[in-house]
């Protein structure tokens, strides 16, 4: 029998993440430039007290965790290791391993999840630890920039641009780790334009339960010059992308909160809570109480 707990008995203050849903996850597996190196669960515990997870029969997707701060373990198939603060290590996948955080020093830890066809560039930073000096303090702040960058970016939804970025920053993450002694500093890019500006206001609008025509209205755009706009930008037409966001959102609920499930599908407009569970599991491809039994502490 597989055993694969997880174990965080208190929220962690300052805690997030994001899980792809297994529609994009697909997508981004056929897709040219993401099928080579692409994220499938990504977030941040600081100081995880009480963190610790066991999977025997291994995981699909290899794991990333960096250690801003404070101590942790990671075993792996019977070798336990030692993580202190920028300390990082590659989980290889299908492989048995437990990690956790230390009682009297809790880690705060940035994680991903990842898969793809050209994982093997990477294989010497796979299974071991690679820290980083802190006499390159700068350095890890722009690495912790661009995971920021890559949160972020899918934390604004699932449009091909945006997966295709965070692959090609996923990407260079890993290159800053593999081949340190050539990492130079950068800054991330910032594009300032009317579809970001679209999207943060179907972030800010989630619980308000919006329409196109608010929205098009609020943008002084007629319903299909927007719809136009948005799809030859992101591939989805704004209602679907924002119904995606609301189940970034939902996911974030079930995690995060103690908010009861018909809570959540009030609360993001739903009809009802048969209809939230509905949309929850074709989206997500399990139902709002199993991704919350598997995700949450």
């Amino acid at each position: 029998m597989n055993r694969d707990t997880d174990v965080m008995a208190e929220g962690f203050k300052g805690e997030k993440a994001i899980v792809l849903p297994y529609s994009v996850c697909n997508y981004q597996a056929a897709n040219t430039i993401t099928s080579k190196l692409h994220i499938t669960h990504i977030g941040y515990y600081p100081n995880a007290k009480k963190h610790y997870r066991d999977r025997q029969e291994g995981c699909a997707e290899y794991i990333l965790i960096y250690c801003e701060n404070g101590h942790g373990w990671i075993k792996q198939d019977g070798i336990t290791y030692n993580i202190a603060r920028n300390d990082l290590y590659i989980i290889p996948k299908n492989t048995t391993h437990s990690y956790g955080s230390r009682a009297n020093d809790p880690w705060s830890i940035y994680w991903i999840h990842f898969q793809g066809t050209e994982t093997s560039l990477f294989e010497n930073i796979i299974g071991q630890i690679t820290h980083m000096d802190d006499n390159h303090t700068n350095k890890q702040n722009d690495r912790l920039q661009l995971f920021e960058s890559i949160y972020q970016n899918l934390e604004m939804g699932y449009s091909p641009e945006n997966l295709e970025y965070t692959s090609f920053c996923f990407q260079y993450f890993l290159a800053s780790i593999k081949y340190s002694t050539q990492y130079k500093e950068s800054n991330p890019i910032k594009v300032d334009n009317i579809i970001q500006d679209i999207i943060l206001f179907m972030k800010d609008n989630l619980e308000n339960n919006i329409s196109l025509d608010e929205i098009a209205s609020h943008f002084n755009y007629s319903k299909s010059h927007l719809i136009n706009l948005f799809k030859q930008k992101t591939s989805y037409p704004p209602m679907v992308y924002y119904n995606q966001l609301r189940m970034q959102r939902a996911c974030s609920y079930l995690q995060f909160t103690l908010l009861k499930i018909k809570e959540i599908a009030f609360k993001l407009h739903f009809y009802d809570p048969f209809h939230f569970s509905k949309a929850f599991t074709k989206e997500m491809k399990m139902s709002p109480q199993d991704y919350r039994r598997k995700y949450q502490k």
